[in-house]
């Protein structure tokens, strides 16, 4: 726990911190800072909205998986059903009486 907090809680890398950055993080925040705002601004839009896309997407992957199974367990349900009404369970019935039958015969 505190191996954790200290590698993940406290100050990190910024450009109010510099001191605490690599030498590849501290190019890419004096990329950034040497960048004019608007450029910025739109990289950053663009980027929010990558991250927005692939949120969509994996939400739209998971409705067509929870679809898959619900299809799948109905399907699993109809099968289970149409095997029991056709008499399964009075199959295991007759099956456990005469197994009874046999063991006293012995």
């Amino acid at each position: 726990l505190e191996a954790f907090a200290k590698e993940n809680l406290g100050p990190t890398c910024s450009p109010a911190n510099l001191e605490l950055c690599s030498p590849e993080q501290k190019a890419t925040v004096e990329k950034f800072m040497a960048m004019p705002f608007a450029d910025l601004k739109k990289l950053v839009e663009e980027k929010d909205a990558e991250l927005k896309k692939a949120d969509e997407d994996f939400d739209e992957m998971l409705k067509g998986l929870q679809a898959e199974y619900e299809s799948g367990e109905k399907k699993k349900e109809e099968e289970q059903k149409k095997i029991k009404d056709a008499g399964l369970g009075i199959m295991k019935s007759v099956q456990a009486q005469r197994n009874k039958g046999t063991k006293s015969d012995l």
